[in-house]
């Protein structure tokens, strides 16, 4: 089996415009009856370039896609689905990012950046499941995917879900799980095994994130010595009854 050489999981300091301080995640939230693109840090989200949104999937239960639209708004993206979804995956490219010698962070890569100091590019990746008995077709279109071994939905709160996380495609080891992104950002919850597998218990009775980050090495590149992932799974931990 395959395994992939890490960098120290969780140090997103590399993907933040100048000024900021926190680190940034990705994933989608059912709001006012939409779909939409949420790009934050623990309870806060922020506004971003929708542009960014690279690509998106919808799915229904039997793994088949359905045709969906990115609604590139002002300050965030929404997702709009042909029909209702059972899960929907989407990518955001952040771009390359040079850090020059006083510490600041230019969304450029190191060939136009002749100071840099540190380069890389960074990519959030998202999964959401919606409805139960989804069968989840293959992730490879996610760079890094955190991928439910069981039906997350049928789970319940307080007890352990299994995944998989899987970079491009193939198992990695080490990977530190983060079980509720919003309300316990920097709080570990599990690490991944040999095989790329680990237990994380389902937090809360409403929206779940459980997140994970890595940076990957990359060699002759004229722009970037590594690749800044970051990736979530959302689903609702009970199912809400009228």
């Amino acid at each position: 089996m395959t395994l992939h050489k890490v960098i120290s999981p969780f140090g997103l300091c590399a993907v933040l415009f100048v000024g900021q301080v926190q680190a940034h995640g990705l994933w989608t939230e059912q709001r006012r009856g939409a779909i939409e693109v949420v790009y934050g840090h623990g309870a806060e989200d922020d506004a971003f370039d929708a542009k960014k949104i690279s690509s998106a999937w919808a799915y229904d239960v039997a793994g088949k896609q359905i045709p969906v639209t990115v609604q590139r708004l002002a300050d965030h993206a929404r997702l709009q689905p042909l029909k209702p979804p059972a899960a929907v995956a989407v990518v955001l490219d952040n771009g390359a990012w040079s850090q020059t010698p006083d510490k600041q962070w230019i969304n450029q890569g190191r060939s136009q950046v002749p100071t840099s100091v540190h380069s890389l590019h960074t990519y959030k990746f998202s999964l959401a499941i919606y409805r139960e008995g989804v069968r989840l077709p293959a992730l490879d279109v996610l760079g890094l995917a955190i991928v439910p071994e069981v039906d997350p939905l049928k789970v319940g709160p307080g007890k352990p879900l299994p995944i998989r996380v899987l970079l491009d495609g193939k198992p990695v080891a080490g990977v530190k799980l983060i079980g509720d992104y919003r309300g316990a950002p920097h709080s570990v919850s599990a690490e991944t095994d040999s095989e790329g597998r680990a237990q994380v218990m389902v937090r809360n009775e409403g929206l779940n994130i459980i997140a994970a980050e890595l940076y990957v090495p990359v060699e002759n590149d004229a722009d970037i010595s590594e690749r800044g992932l970051f990736s979530s799974l959302t689903f609702v931990g009970s199912a809400h009854h009228e």
